[in-house]
């Protein structure tokens, strides 16, 4: 199996399995010198470790990263960084009774076409429990970007729950970190609690919309043709579990636009240099940063796990119904806020490196 990895100059590997022993990361080409230590690391993978609240899946994980390399006296030291987290909550037990069939909506079919094995502990390979490790490479990416872009900023937010969207009207950043949704609109926050309980009690699922937004992005990241700054943010948001499409500021909206709504306008500014009028590019032209903020949204599809029986296929070519028991999120979409903004720091810190190496600064 190849593609386990994300990036050029900076770039982060994952390994390991939802029930396996351990899951960890290389992450490569961070510079020397920049002030790094476990806990710069820990404070982001605690938000997005599993059991915090009712509506994300009730494993218990620590999520206690360990720095194995790549740092020395509280700096790095330009070699590879490896970060290990045990996995001290697996219940395989509860895959037992699914081993031989295929549960709708994942990837155990394809894997079993593709390879000849699967491991049918909560996905494996496939399982979202992979995320953790990429924001432990993004609390890196963030240091770099810390060290190399001050001012630069990331948030996340979910923008969507099923058919109810916050209303942006009501858009207050200081309530993302008040409620288990990382939702900025506190009513549409009221009407989601009630919504997903009523779903968690069902014992089904649902999705939702993240949004994405990084502030102080310098001019000039990103490169034309195949190497667009736009292009790689959609790679590693579609890379993400469950993330079904991907749209950069206007996204689709922008097909129902007519040519002078979509144009964003520009003026000189009073300090002389060019200001935008409005932003529905996304802060990306030409797959090069503009300046403005970074708009990214990714739509997250419901969980695939849940106990309402569907039609399936075994191992052995029957027909059956398949109900998945277990711990799981019911809505997949609130855990995935933290590791977008992650893969956000990541594509930011690769291509800011990259922009450095070809011109020298900003």
């Amino acid at each position: 199996m190849s593609g386990n990895g994300f990036g050029h100059l900076f770039r982060f590997t994952t390994f390991g399995e939802s029930h396996g022993p351990a899951i960890g990361c290389v992450v490569d080409g961070v510079p020397s010198r920049i002030a790094l230590a476990e806990p710069d690391i820990q404070v982001w993978l605690d938000r997005r470790k599993p059991g915090q609240n009712r509506f994300t899946t009730q494993r218990q994980e620590a999520d206690s990263v360990r720095i194995l390399s790549g740092v020395f006296e509280g700096r790095t030291t330009g070699t590879p960084i490896g970060l290990l987290i045990d996995n001290t909550d697996q219940r395989s037990k509860d895959y037992g009774e699914i081993k031989d069939t295929f549960r709708p909506g994942h990837a155990d079919w394809v894997y079993q076409q593709k390879y000849g094995i699967r491991d049918y502990r909560g996905g494996g390979r496939s399982s979202a429990r992979e995320t953790a490790m990429r924001v432990a490479a993004g609390a890196v990416a963030r240091k770099v970007l810390e060290a190399l872009a001050p001012g630069l900023a990331i948030r996340g937010a979910m923008v969507a729950l099923g058919s109810h969207p916050v209303d942006r009207d009501r858009w207050d950043w200081a309530m993302v970190e008040t409620n288990p949704f990382w939702c900025p609109d506190a009513a549409a926050a009221a009407t989601w609690e009630e919504t997903l309980d009523g779903v968690r009690k069902a014992g089904s699922s649902i999705g939702g919309v993240v949004e994405v937004v990084a502030s102080g992005v310098p001019v000039g990241l990103g490169a034309p043709v195949y190497d667009k700054l736009d292009a790689d943010l959609a790679k590693a948001m579609m890379s993400i579990n469950a993330v079904k499409g991907v749209e950069i500021g206007a996204g689709f909206e922008a097909a129902r636009l007519s040519g002078e709504d979509n144009a964003d306008e520009m003026r000189i500014g009073d300090d002389g240099k060019a200001r935008f009028l409005s932003n529905r590019a996304g802060g990306i032209l030409g797959g090069i940063s503009t300046g403005q903020d970074i708009v990214v949204r990714l739509a997250v599809k419901p969980t695939s796990s849940i106990l309402t029986p569907r039609h399936s296929i075994d191992i052995h070519g029957n027909e059956v119904e398949v109900s998945t028991k277990g711990r799981h999120d019911p809505c997949v979409a609130i855990r995935a806020v933290p590791v977008a903004e992650a893969m956000m720091a990541c594509a930011l810190a690769d291509h800011l490196l990259r922009f450095r190496a070809q011109s020298g600064g900003f």
